[in-house]
């Protein structure tokens, strides 16, 4: 991808998960990048385009995390460490769940959840030692998820926070068993 693609592509995944997609402005963008509208145009033809470029991005970002869960073994420190690294993904997600009333931020909440999920799961129900079915944890997890979302913010996603998030949420499945 070329550099400055990578640019407008980098700045609008970061407004949209920072600041939502009302903030989509290519004049914004433009400004925050320091680049004439025009290079917007002469890479995506409108927004319409720019916007599945961001979801496909965020779809290749779900795949990178997807590979570091792999290799994760606890939630604490090394899941945690990861979510961290990842807040931009992590808020970008928080609006797609936030739009999920537009069919392309729906299904590309899904995708991303089916690619991340998974190993996400794993992690969870080995760390927790919890005598629970999948179906029972996987159900407690999608709870939990739709509460993660709706708590965090660009000031909360931090190793703390994300760890206290986890203990109360261990607390709660102790509770299923």
């Amino acid at each position: 991808m070329n550099n400055t693609r990578s640019l407008w592509i980098k700045i609008g995944y970061e407004t949209l998960a920072l600041e939502g997609e009302k903030e989509l402005k290519i004049e914004s963008l433009s400004k925050k990048i320091g680049i004439s509208k025009s290079s917007f145009y002469h890479h995506f033809a409108d927004m319409q385009l720019f916007i599945e470029e961001l979801l496909n991005y965020h779809l290749e970002q779900s795949k990178i995390i997807a590979e570091k869960e792999k290799l994760a073994q606890t939630i604490q420190p090394e899941l945690i460490e990861i979510l961290v690294e990842h807040k931009t993904d992590l808020l970008f997600n928080r609006q797609l769940r936030f739009h999920q009333q537009q069919k392309e931020f729906r299904e590309t909440l899904k995708k991303s959840n089916q690619i991340i999920g998974n190993e996400f799961v794993r992690i969870w129900a080995t760390d927790l030692k919890l005598n629970l079915s999948v179906k029972q944890l996987e159900s407690i997890f999608e709870l939990a998820l739709e509460n993660f979302f709706l708590k965090i913010n660009p000031e909360n996603i931090t190793s703390e926070w994300i760890s206290d998030y986890f203990e109360n949420l261990k607390k709660i499945a102790q509770n299923f068993e």
